[in-house]
């Protein structure tokens, strides 16, 4: 098992945050599948060196998640929920990445504003600092589950009224087509994972001590310019990346 090795103390990492992040590992790499149970708190606690109180709290932060399910009389049920599996490719879109793994998608816009461009967001977008630049903040959800919460930036000259037909159409794709861009790029991803934090915690739905994925992606169009830097979290119970050529 992942995590039988005993939790760290004096770390700064809550000893309830350390078991539910191991089991939750555990869980992710089969060592439970042959009982679909998670083993009895008695058994946690001596492998983990810990006392009760703090393996029922990481089993119940899991819970939270939905990862797993108390059974009454049984013990603590694995909940099987299969991951949406998102491409990262040359061309990658969250509605169409998605695809037919949800039987619905949608994005909402959640807040939109003009700004001045920082030192990163202009290394990414090839500008100088302070130039004009449109923030978008979006979530994405699959069958009304939130799966992805984004901050993207865009050149200002080039994309003046972006927010709002975002607002309309729900699509970056679609946004970037009414304003004269056909078709764009991926041109670089970075994938990086963190426990959540507390917007976490209220734009995706999770507990405390959930993992989320985080990508910093440019776009680009054909031309090689770039067009959108995007900063994205994800919520890593509910999402895997295939990175395709």
């Amino acid at each position: 098992m992942a995590g039988q090795k005993q939790v760290q103390r004096q770390t700064g990492v809550a000893l309830w945050r350390q078991i539910a992040d191991r089991i939750r590992a555990s869980i992710n790499h089969g060592d439970f599948d042959s009982t679909g149970m998670v083993p009895p708190e008695t058994v946690l606690a001596l492998q983990f060196g810990v006392n009760r109180h703090t393996v029922r709290s990481a089993l119940a932060a899991l819970a939270q998640e939905g990862v797993v399910r108390a059974v009454q009389g049984r013990g603590t049920l694995i909940e099987r929920k299969e991951r949406l599996n998102f491409p990262i490719s040359k061309r990658t879109r969250f509605s169409q990445g998605i695809g037919d793994q949800a039987r619905e998608t949608r994005a909402t816009l959640l807040d939109l504003a003009e700004e001045k461009a920082d030192a990163e967001i202009a290394r990414w977008l090839h500008l100088r600092p302070g130039d004009d630049v449109i923030r978008l903040e979006t979530r994405g959800e699959a069958d009304q589950r939130p799966v992805s919460r984004a901050t993207s930036w865009f050149p200002a000259d080039r994309f003046a009224g972006i927010g709002d037909v975002y607002r309309v159409t729900g699509s970056i794709t679609k946004a970037f087509r009414e304003l004269g861009l056909s078709d764009y790029i991926r041109a670089k991803t970075e994938i990086t994972a963190t426990h959540a934090d507390i917007s976490d915690l209220t734009d995706l739905e999770l507990s405390p001590g959930a993992i989320i994925l985080i990508t910093r992606a440019m776009n680009t169009d054909l031309d090689d310019k770039p067009v959108q830097y995007s900063i994205t979290r994800f919520a890593a119970d509910r999402v895997q990346f295939t990175i395709e050529n």
